[in-house]
């Protein structure tokens, strides 16, 4: 993979920040589009804008095409068994919460349990924490290891008969964290248990297989894997939609409609209510060519080099706290000593280097690492490591603009 030819697909790349060049390390919020993708959204509004499945006209079979194409490029893509196991929605926090709503609150009770970790995002905390409210389950969490790991006996020891759903980020888009989701599925199915993969931090930067992780769920976004924003997919087994409930009610989901009652489409369609989001599924498309012709493997491969880089360049910077275990994802959360997160990211974009800081909607975890916000520098495809050498310097120049302030 050669980054620069990368680089230049990404237009948004190619210009100045306050007077210096961009260097994004801000991915794991949202990533960059390449041109590819911005064409084809906007070659739909421009060629052939119409509504989905309802006309015959040839507008409406090219959208409907589109949009049903992209539909088994997301199968393909994870793996999935069927195309009626992909369900369009607007992000992962909306994948999650269809389920908790339709699945959860029908199949959770008093005495039930549901167990997640304490370094989720709040898209897969508040969810549960609703179901628990409302069925009297008991919400349970895995407890983490010093380095934000999770210890495979900690999951035996949390997980039990009476556990009804686990839901857990392949990912973290905090630590880098990467969970064996594979060993805890297969745990969870011994207790009968079934299995909810927040897949955001992962999808775009490794190879996912859903049946090879035997996951009975998992949610993704387009926006996080050089998609548009607004689009996301919920993965479920077919056995386990069939039986659940749509949500949100109203046209493009029926099948039929009477005065007093009413039945639903099949799969996937009864869950997709009202007009689609047909551009961003086109969209999603065109992400999902381009990361495949780049090759998954080779994203994973290259993100490594670069966040060990980033890692090692870091750990020479005094006063430099990096949160994590060795082995992670490509992004780096860290503090710098004596200097709030959101200093930080002031003064490093003033240099034109964009990072995150905050609480980075996981709250939970934040108090388990004893801190009120971090600073996050977040990885992908096109960084390279004279991005990281500018960021670092800049951090340097950071620490010595507030010690001279401060000091």
């Amino acid at each position: 993979m050669n980054v620069q030819d990368v680089r230049k697909m990404f237009p948004i790349l190619d210009q100045e920040v306050n007077g210096n060049p961009l260097v994004y390390l801000d991915s794991a919020a949202t990533s960059q589009k390449p041109t590819s993708v911005i064409e084809a959204v906007e070659d739909y509004y421009r060629r052939y804008n119409s509504n989905v499945h309802r006309g015959v006209h040839t507008l409406g079979t090219l959208a409907t095409d589109g949009y049903e194409g992209a539909r088994e490029k997301v199968r393909a893509f994870i793996n999935a068994k069927s195309t009626e196991e992909i369900i369009f929605t607007r992000g992962t926090t909306t994948a999650i919460n269809i389920v908790a709503t339709s699945y959860g609150r029908e199949n959770v009770g008093p005495g039930d349990e549901i167990v997640i970790t304490p370094m989720e995002h709040h898209s897969n905390i508040i969810p549960w924490q609703q179901v628990a409210r409302t069925t009297g389950a008991t919400l349970k969490y895995i407890p983490l290891q010093k380095d934000g790991t999770i210890d495979i006996e900690d999951v035996k020891k949390t997980v039990t008969s009476n556990t009804k759903i686990v839901a857990v980020m392949q990912v973290s888009n905090v630590l880098g964290t990467i969970n064996p989701i594979k060993e805890i599925t297969s745990i969870a199915h011994k207790h009968g248990a079934v299995v909810v993969v927040d897949g955001a931090q992962s999808t775009p930067h490794m190879k996912v297989d859903v049946r090879d992780l035997d996951c009975d769920f998992f949610a993704f976004s387009g926006h996080k894997m050089c998609g548009p924003t607004g689009i996301g997919v919920l993965y479920g087994k077919r056995e386990l939609l069939n039986n659940m409930e749509p949500i949100e009610f109203g046209g493009e989901m029926i099948d039929f409609v009477g005065l007093q009652e009413s039945t639903w489409k099949e799969l996937p369609w009864k869950f997709e209510g009202g007009t689609p989001i047909i551009a961003g599924a086109i969209g999603l498309g065109a992400a999902i060519d381009f990361l495949s012709d780049i090759g998954l493997e080779n994203i994973e491969a290259h993100e490594h080099k670069i966040v060990q880089y980033a890692i090692s360049k870091l750990s020479e910077v005094d006063g430099v706290t990096i949160f994590g275990p060795k082995e992670r994802a490509g992004l780096v959360t860290f503090n710098c000593d004596d200097v709030h997160p959101h200093d930080v990211a002031t003064v490093l974009d003033a240099e034109g280097v964009a990072v995150r800081a905050g609480h980075h909607c996981a709250q939970p975890l934040m108090k388990w690492l004893d801190v009120s916000a971090t600073a996050r520098a977040s990885f992908y495809l096109y960084n390279t490591e004279e991005d990281v050498d500018v960021f670092v310097k800049a951090l340097i120049k950071t620490k010595e603009y507030f010690g001279n302030v401060f000091g």
